[in-house]
């Protein structure tokens, strides 16, 4: 239980990844906007194995890299939001590929993995709730579980939520969903390579 609540406490906040799942559930409809939710509880899956079984040089590793990573994350973001910005809502909803989901999966995995702060959050909250040393390996391999479930639980909550509502929102309305989320999503970007260079 205490695995879920990090992994959906990790997840809730509406950072990048939660404007990119909003924006795609309403523009490509549900399943895209569950498969970016679910390539960012992956990632989230994958740092809780670092910290949930103590990989200490792994972690520590991670957390000397932050500022290359933040800087790679902050470039990919910036593309992310131009295209999303210039994007134009289509008029038809389009089919669903198998294509399509797995770029939304894999997208949202590589730009968790490479925000900084995602790590760093595992790392507290495991070290606060004394998790990170699992008496067995089994305990921390439910934790690790309870993680990916917490955070699959947001998303899906959050993706079904706003999927409700692509029905009814205007080719205009998506015109300026795409605008604000690109620039939202931007500015992530810019603020994740402004702290590298002035870190």
């Amino acid at each position: 239980m205490k695995g879920v609540g990090i992994g959906f406490a990790i997840a809730a906040p509406v950072g990048p990844i939660g404007v990119l799942c909003i924006r795609r559930s309403l523009a490509e409809g549900r399943q895209i906007g569950l498969a970016t939710g679910l390539g960012a509880a992956t990632a989230d899956a994958a740092y809780g194995f670092v910290a949930a079984f103590g990989l200490t040089a792994i972690s520590n590793f991670l957390v000397g890299q932050r500022a290359g990573l933040g800087l790679v994350g902050g470039l990919f973001l910036c593309y992310l939001g131009i295209r999303t910005f210039r994007s134009k809502p289509a008029e038809v909803a389009a089919p669903v590929r198998s294509g399509g989901l797995m770029s939304a999966y894999l997208s949202t995995v590589f730009l968790t993995l490479t925000n900084p702060m995602t790590i760093l959050s595992f790392v507290m909250l495991f070290a606060s709730l004394g998790l990170g040393t699992a008496p067995d390996y089994f305990t921390a391999g439910i934790t690790v579980v309870g993680v990916f479930v917490g955070s699959t639980l947001w998303w899906v909550l959050l993706s079904s939520g706003v999927a409700r509502f692509r029905s009814r929102v205007t080719p205009r309305w998506m015109q300026a969903i795409n605008q604000v989320s690109g620039c939202v999503i931007l500015a992530f970007g810019l603020f994740s390579i402004l702290r590298f260079l002035f870190r």
